[in-house]
C-alpha cells in the first residue's frame, strides 16, 4: 500500500504534467481537449495506476478502456458535424498522458516528467515539423530511410560473434561503428540543408567538420580553383573542420570507450584547442568575402558505408596482428597509413581495443593523434593539389604549426 505522502505527489506531478499539455492544447484553439480536461486525464491515470496495486491492473486497463471510449465517441461526433478538426494528434496525446500517469504510479517519475514534457514540446512543434516535411527533397528523404535501413534493418540481423584469425571482426560491432559515423554525418548534413546558403563560413566550417573534414577540404580546394581569391577563406573553414574533426573522435571515444575517456581526451583536446588557436589566426588573415557554402555529398548512401565497415574490419585485424607479430611500436605506421584518408576508422578500433582491455589508453590517444596528424598530411596535400599553390601555402603554414604541436603534445605529454 503507498502512503498518502507517496501518493499526494503522485498525483500532484500527474497535475502539473496534465496542466502543461493541456495548456499548450488551450492554446492552440480548436481542440476537444484543453487544459482541464487533459489534467483529469492525467491524475484519472495516476489514481487508476495507485488503485491497480491494490486492487490489480485491471483497474488501470478499465479505466484505459473508458478514456478510449470517451475520446472515441467525442472523435465521432465531430467528424459528423464536420468539425474543422478531426485530427487525432490531441486523442493520441491523451490516450499517451493518461498512460503516463499509470506509469507515473508505478514509480518511475524522472522518466514521467521527460515524457510528459516531451508530448508538450512535439505538440508546439507542429508547424516546423510540418514545415521541415514538406520542403525537405526527395533526396534527403531517401538518405534518412537510407539511414534506417543500416540502422534498424540491418544491424539487428547482423552476428553477433567474433571471425577472423585473432577473433577480432564482429560483423554486429563493424556495422554498429558504420551507424555511429553515419548517424553523426547524416546530422551534419541535414543541418547543412536546413541553413543552405544563410549558414555563412563559420557555420559551413562547423558543420563540414561533423561530415567530413576531408571532404570540406576537397570541396574548398576546388572552389579555390576557380576563385583565387577565396583562398584565405577556404583556409579558415579547412582549419575549423579539421579542429571539428577532433571533437567528432573525442565524441566517438566518449561513446564506445567511456571508462578511458578521463586518460585519452585532454591531450586530444589540447591538440583540438591549439588548432582552435591556429584558425582565430586564420580568420584574421582570410579576407572578408564570406564566400558560398560546397555541396557536400549524402552521407547515408550504402557504398560509402559498406566501405567504411570494410576498412575498420580491415584496420581491426592489421592493428591485432601488427600487436601480435611486432609489438606496440608497429601500430604507430598503422596509425599513420590509417589516417591518411579516414581518421574513425582507426580511431574506433582504439577505441573498442582500450575498451576490451587489449590496449592501454595512453598508447590509445597516441595513435589517435598520430592519426590525426597524418590526417592534416594529407588534407594538407589535397588543398595543394586541387586548389593550387595560393591555398597551398596557407593550410601548410596553419597545417605545420599544429603537427609540431602535435609532435610536444606527444614528446612530453605524462
Amino acid at each position: 500500500m503507498t502512503d498518502l505522502g507517496e501518493s499526494l505527489r503522485v498525483v500532484g506531478t500527474a497535475l502539473a504534467l496534465g496542466l502543461l499539455v493541456g495548456l499548450q492544447r488551450e492554446r492552440a484553439q480548436h481542440h476537444p481537449a484543453g487544459i482541464r480536461t487533459f489534467a483529469f486525464i492525467t491524475m484519472l491515470g495516476a489514481i487508476s495506476g495507485l488503485m491497480a496495486q491494490d486492487m490489480g491492473w485491471w483497474m488501470a486497463g478499465a479505466a484505459l478502456l473508458a478514456v478510449g471510449a470517451l475520446l472515441a465517441v467525442n472523435h465521432a461526433m465531430r467528424v459528423r458535424s464536420e468539425a474543422a478538426n478531426t485530427g487525432l494528434t490531441t486523442d493520441m496525446a491523451a490516450l499517451l498522458m493518461f498512460a503516463n500517469g499509470v506509469y507515473l504510479a508505478m514509480g518511475h517519475a524522472a522518466l514521467a516528467v521527460v515524457l510528459g514534457g516531451g508530448v508538450a514540446v512535439l505538440l508546439q512543434l507542429k508547424k516546423p515539423l510540418h514545415e521541415y516535411a514538406l520542403a525537405i527533397s526527395e533526396r534527403d528523404f531517401t538518405a534518412i530511410m537510407r539511414f534506417v535501413l543500416i540502422s534498424l534493418v540491418i544491424l539487428p540481423v547482423l552476428p553477433d560473434r567474433n571471425f577472423g584469425p585473432y577473433q577480432v571482426v564482429n560483423p554486429r560491432e563493424t556495422w554498429l561503428m558504420v551507424v555511429l559515423i553515419v548517424g553523426i554525418s547524416l546530422g551534419g548534413y541535414l543541418l547543412l540543408k536546413v541553413f543552405g546558403e544563410r549558414a555563412g563560413t563559420f557555420l559551413g566550417g562547423l558543420l563540414g567538420g561533423l561530415v567530413s573534414s576531408t571532404a570540406t577540404t576537397v570541396s574548398y580546394a576546388r572552389q579555390v580553383r576557380v576563385t583565387p581569391g577565396l583562398a584565405g577563406l577556404a583556409a579558415m573553414v579547412v582549419m575549423l573542420a579539421s579542429a571539428v574533426s577532433i571533437v567528432r573522435v573525442v565524441g566517438l571515444v566518449g561513446a564506445v570507450a567511456p571508462a578511458s575517456l578521463a586518460i585519452i581526451a585532454p591531450p586530444l583536446m589540447i591538440f583540438c584547442g591549439l588548432m582552435a588557436v591556429l584558425f582565430v589566426g586564420s580568420w584574421f588573415l582570410a579576407g572578408k568575402d564570406d564566400g558560398h557554402l560546397p555541396q557536400h555529398g549524402n552521407p547515408a548512401e550504402l557504398k560509402p558505408a559498406l566501405i567504411f565497415g570494410a576498412l575498420y574490419a580491415v584496420i581491426t585485424l592489421i592493428v591485432a596482428a601488427a600487436k601480435d607479430v611486432f609489438g606496440d611500436n608497429a601500430l604507430y605506421p598503422v596509425a599513420v597509413i590509417s589516417g591518411l584518408t579516414d581518421l574513425d576508422a582507426i580511431a574506433l578500433t582504439t577505441a573498442r581495443m582500450i575498451e576490451r582491455g587489449q590496449m592501454q589508453p595512453e598508447l590509445g590517444w597516441r595513435l589517435i593523434l598520430v592519426a590525426a596528424m597524418s590526417n592534416l598530411v594529407f588534407k594538407g596535400a589535397a588543398a595543394a593539389l586541387l586548389g593550387g599553390m595560393i591555398l597551398g601555402w596557407r593550410v601548410a603554414l596553419w597545417f605545420g604549426l599544429a603537427l609540431i604541436g602535435g609532435a610536444a603534445i606527444l614528446m612530453w605529454w605524462v
